[in-house]
């Protein structure tokens, strides 16, 4: 009930007046059945507007960080995470981790849209970084399809530390399922679900436009941490981990474009026959 009203009379019609959100591609969302969502992950009001735009319920697994705040304010934020429809999802490794992804095979199970964020954490730059295999996993377990969602433009609304969001437009594209069943009866392989995961993220990659960075935005983010605490000027999050995007083709078929072109990431070498430029 609680969900229902906050999306329907308070938080949806507000979100819809004041933010003006777009939609693409919402029809790639099945109307009854499982499936994964899988987004990029900008900011903390990703988890606000697509289930807002979704018309069907969306469960989200978000860091266990959040259920286990203490005081006052750490109880009430708590309860508001498990009142809007979101698990906890303990990214520490091991038996904890799989509990976690076993309440989310419990989802998918019963039928239900469950969201995930592959990155596991925001995007510390705004660039998507490498996936982790937690959602491969589930979707190898389950043999749901995986539906990709890119997120324009929320981490200009509600940039991290950011708590009184600014107002402006945001988009949300729906990319066509992706069918990871010829991958049967492998779920245990591990090269396979880093193929699977690098798959989804190529193509999160293609429908955001973002540049994609082959590290973990966690480790990143705790080297900046570090050098902060160090008094060290940082440099550039990611810029000496940049890779080419990701290992998977792209697709056979040619694609609508994004919007905004992707960056490559990495030195090109100069056409034969061309001088480089030395003015």
């Amino acid at each position: 009930m609680f969900y229902w009203v906050m999306k329907r009379i308070i938080v949806g019609p507000i979100l819809r007046v004041l933010f003006r959100p777009w939609v693409k591609g919402l029809d790639n969302i099945p109307a009854e059945g499982p499936a994964v969502l899988v987004s990029n992950h900008l900011s903390f009001s990703d988890s606000i507007f697509l289930p807002v735009a979704v018309p069907r319920p969306v469960v989200f697994l978000a860091k266990s960080e959040y259920f286990n705040g203490k005081g006052l304010k750490g109880r009430l934020t708590a309860m508001f995470f498990r009142l809007s429809n979101q698990l906890p999802m303990d990214r520490s490794g091991g038996a904890a981790s799989s509990s976690s992804l076993t309440a989310g095979m419990d989802i998918l199970n019963d039928g239900g849209l469950l969201g995930i964020y592959p990155e596991g954490t925001r995007s510390p730059d705004g660039r998507l970084y490498r996936g982790k295999t937690g959602v491969a996993k589930l979707v190898l377990a389950t043999g749901v399809p995986v539906i990709p969602v890119a997120m324009i433009g929320t981490d200009k609304v509600q940039p991290i530390g950011r708590r009184i969001p600014n107002i402006r437009r945001v988009g949300i594209i729906v990319g066509e399922p992706l069918d990871f069943s010829r991958y049967q009866g492998m779920a245990d392989d591990r090269f396979i679900q880093r193929s699977v995961t690098d798959e989804i993220m190529y193509e999160l990659m293609r429908l955001s436009g973002q540049e994609y960075v082959d590290a973990y935005a966690s480790s990143v983010k705790e080297k900046l941490a570090a050098e902060k605490a160090a008094g060290r000027k940082h440099h550039r999050p990611g810029a000496d981990t940049r890779r080419a995007a990701v290992r998977m083709p792209p697709p056979e078929a040619p694609q609508a474009p994004a919007p905004g072109a992707v960056t490559q990431v990495g030195k090109t070498q100069p056409p034969k026959g061309r001088k480089k430029d030395t003015a």
